[in-house]
């Protein structure tokens, strides 16, 4: 009975399958599409949508030479990142990763954690998000090897959590030596977790951004202009021309401060 009463109506519920078998497969081509289209915006935007400078501009703010001193102090602290052991994380990496960039750098690019790509590597912001960082300083009129780029930790998080409490705690000694060690005339905070450590605030990234805050290094030194902003990853999940101008508004008040205003087409 059951065998014949399935025979019976198989010829109207095999379509149906088939239908939303279909309907299901376009759907997923149609993310896909749309996708790849968010991508390439993305990329136009960053790096082909804005006027080039000029090279006079461009050296005014490259840094001439490195700092042969400077350089050796981060080789050091970057030894010791190396070898650090004061939370769970340094038992679980792959690799640390200290930070990178040009020793006279004038901006520093700090971020929230390295990922999978950058604890294989034992560089900063080498994945998808690290790219996308590329193209926005690209459109800056500088490159990668022009600024110095590190995070909070030193160390990747399992499953790219959110860094704990004592996890900061351990790395934030690296990062004030980094950046007192650099000097650099502007900090840009990469994300909540970079600019709340940084600021010791609680307000969200998108009360903070837009705006210039002060950090300081030590006592006695003056404070480093610090401009937070929305992490790369961020605009990679939250695709929008909104936040995408939010992030180059926020750049070209950087570019300002260094008297090398930057204008779009």
């Amino acid at each position: 009975m059951k065998v014949k009463l399935i025979a019976q109506i198989a010829p109207f519920v095999l379509p149906v399958w088939e239908t939303k078998i279909k309907i299901h497969s376009m759907e997923n081509q149609t993310d896909i599409k749309k996708v790849i289209r968010q991508h390439g915006e993305m990329e136009t935007f960053f790096s082909g949508g804005f006027t080039q400078k000029s090279p006079a501009q461009i050296e005014r703010l490259r840094p001439a030479v490195e700092n042969t001193e400077v350089a050796a102090k981060l080789e050091k602290l970057s030894a010791k990142v190396g070898k650090c052991r004061k939370c769970g994380l340094g038992a679980e990496r792959t690799n640390a990763v200290p930070g990178e960039g040009n020793s006279n750098a004038q901006i520093v690019f700090v971020g929230e954690a390295p990922g999978a790509d950058e604890d294989a590597q034992g560089r900063p912001f080498v994945g998808r998000a690290g790219k996308l960082l590329d193209k926005i300083i690209n459109a800056m009129g500088l490159q990668r090897q022009d600024v110095f780029i590190c995070n909070i930790l030193k160390c990747r998080p399992p499953g790219n959590r959110d860094p704990k409490p004592d996890e900061i705690n351990s790395c934030l000694p690296y990062l004030q030596k980094q950046i007192e060690t650099l000097n650099p005339e502007i900090i840009v905070a990469l994300g909540a977790h970079a600019a709340k450590t940084l600021l010791d605030t609680s307000e969200t990234i998108g009360k903070l951004r837009g705006r210039f805050h002060e950090y300081v290094t030590s006592p006695g030194r003056e404070p480093v202009k610090l401009m937070p902003t929305y992490h790369p990853a961020y605009l990679l999940r939250n695709y929008s021309l909104d936040n995408r101008r939010k992030v180059w508004d926020d750049m070209k008040k950087v570019l300002d401060e260094l008297n090398l205003p930057i204008l779009p087409k």
